[in-house]
């Protein structure tokens, strides 16, 4: 009969990504994650098969939490351009500071480099400008393709705030996407 888990996938999958955001995916081993978790390396081998098996498992787990936070913001948002606004402006406060943005880029690498992780980011993209697009259903001049255009920018503010970071990353957002809205001529 099998021992019980005194650790959870969930435990061990943030030790992974954890590991995986300080140093990358080449520095996540079933040697580093032993240590880190207190697990033995043999346990993790046996739980998990191997190192892409492990790193799939995790990225996936991440994506699970990632969409739920997604599901929550957008719940608390109201259904304008100042909520959309605020909706990006919650997202962009999980980076936290520069270090915690950097470190995300190790894990976006693994994101883009499997095509099902690949395919969860494009979900996201799509779901994310459709809740943004809400936002802006009864704003007259509004392009009908607000959402993506939005999202694109935000996405470009984050790497404009990333070189650099001197102010707030929410504030910057919102200052970013408060002048696209102007551009655009939407009030």
């Amino acid at each position: 009969m099998p021992r019980p888990r005194t650790t959870s996938d969930e435990a061990i999958f943030a030790h992974a990504l954890a590991l995986m955001q300080e140093r990358g995916s080449d520095a996540l081993t079933f040697a580093a994650l032993a240590q880190r978790s207190g697990l033995a390396g043999s346990t993790l081998v046996q739980r998990f098969g191997s190192k892409p098996k492990l790193i799939h498992a995790a990225m996936l787990h991440a994506w699970d939490a990632f969409d739920q936070l997604n599901d929550e913001i957008a719940a608390a948002a109201p259904r304008t351009p100042a909520g959309a606004i605020a909706m990006l402006g919650r997202l962009s406060q999980t980076y936290g500071d520069i270090e915690g943005y950097a470190d995300q880029l190790h894990v976006l690498r693994e994101d883009l480099r499997h095509p099902d992780l690949r395919e969860r980011g494009h979900r996201w993209v799509e779901t994310l400008a459709a809740r943004i697009g809400a936002c802006f259903a009864d704003t007259p001049g509004a392009p009908t393709d607000i959402g993506i255009l939005m999202v694109g920018q935000w996405q470009g503010a984050l790497l404009l705030w990333g070189f650099s970071p001197g102010s707030r990353l929410d504030a910057f957002i919102r200052m970013h996407l408060d002048r696209f809205m102007k551009a655009l001529d939407i009030p």
